[in-house]
C-alpha cells in the first residue's frame, strides 16, 4: 500500500477519536467568550463534525489532488463517462435494494430495525441543518475513499473480487460502530465495491453513496412530517375501505 493511502487511514482515524478533544476545546471556548446555547452540547457537537470532516476532506483530498484527476482502478479497461454515470444512477438503486434486502434479513434473524447513528445524526441535523452536509456529502466521499479506494482497491490488486469485497465491507460495517447491523452496511459496501469494479472510477460509488444518504436524511427528516401525514391518510382510507 503507498505511503500515502497510510497517512489518510491514520488522518481518517484520527478524525474519528478527534472529538474527545475538539468537542471540550469548543465548550471551553464557548464558555469563555459568554456563549453557552441551552442545547450547546449538540451544538458543540454540530459545530465540530462540520470542522472535523471539512478538515479531514481538504487533506485528504490534497494528498490524492494527482491521482484523483485520473483516477481509474484498471487502466486497461476503462468505460466511457456516458455509461460510469448510468451506473452512477443505476447505483443508487441497488444500493437501496440492497440495505433494504439486508434490512429484511436481520429483522428475520431478530435483529431490531433502525440505526442508532442514523437516528442520532437525524437528530443532530433538526437542531444543527448544516450537518446534512457531513452526512451526505463528506462523509460518503470520505468513506468512498478509505474503504472502497484504498482498502478495497489494494485488495483487490492481490485477491479475488468476493474476498476482497467481503473483507473491506466487515471493516466498513464495524467502522459504523454497530456491530448487529454488520449485513446492513456490509450489502452496501458490497454494492459500492461492485460500482468500483464495473466503471473503474471512485467517482461512480461516490456519486451512488452521496445520493443514498441524502434520500434518507431527507425522508427520515425534511419529509418526516409529510411522510406520517401520507401513511395515516392511506391507513384512514383502508379503514373507510374495509368498513365497506
Amino acid at each position: 500500500m503507498k505511503k500515502e493511502y497510510w497517512i489518510i487511514i491514520i488522518v481518517y482515524i484520527g478524525m474519528q477519536f478527534s472529538s474527545v478533544l475538539g468537542i471540550p476545546l469548543l465548550t471551553l471556548t464557548g464558555k469563555f467568550l459568554g456563549n453557552t446555547p441551552a442545547n450547546w452540547k449538540m451544538v458543540y457537537v454540530s459545530y465540530w463534525l462540520l470542522i472535523s470532516f471539512s478538515i479531514t476532506t481538504l487533506i485528504v483530498l490534497f494528498i490524492l489532488r494527482k491521482e484523483m484527476k485520473s483516477d481509474q482502478l484498471d487502466r486497461s479497461h476503462t468505460m466511457s463517462f456516458q455509461r460510469s454515470l448510468l451506473w452512477a444512477f443505476i447505483g443508487i438503486f441497488l444500493a437501496l435494494i440492497s440495505q433494504s434486502l439486508a434490512a429484511n434479513i436481520e429483522n428475520m434473524l431478530g435483529i431490531k430495525m433502525g440505526s442508532e447513528n442514523t437516528k442520532q445524526i437525524i437528530k443532530i441535523i433538526e437542531t444543527f441543518p448544516l450537518v446534512i452536509i457531513v452526512s451526505s456529502v463528506l462523509g460518503p466521499i470520505l468513506e468512498e475513499i478509505v474503504f472502497r479506494k484504498i482498502i478495497f482497491g489494494s485488495l483487490y490488486k492481490r485477491f479475488n473480487f468476493f474476498l476482497s469485497a467481503l473483507i473491506s465491507s466487515v471493516i466498513f460495517a464495524l467502522a459504523h460502530t454497530e456491530p448487529e447491523h454488520t449485513l446492513l452496511y456490509s450489502a452496501m459496501g458490497f454494492t459500492f465495491a461492485f460500482l468500483y469494479v464495473k466503471t473503474k472510477r471512485i467517482w461512480v460509488p461516490m456519486f451512488a453513496h452521496v445520493a443514498m444518504n441524502t434520500f434518507v436524511v431527507l425522508i427520515q427528516s425534511v419529509f418526516k412530517e409529510d411522510i406520517e401525514k401520507m401513511i395515516q391518510e392511506a391507513e384512514k382510507v383502508q379503514s373507510f375501505i374495509s368498513f365497506f
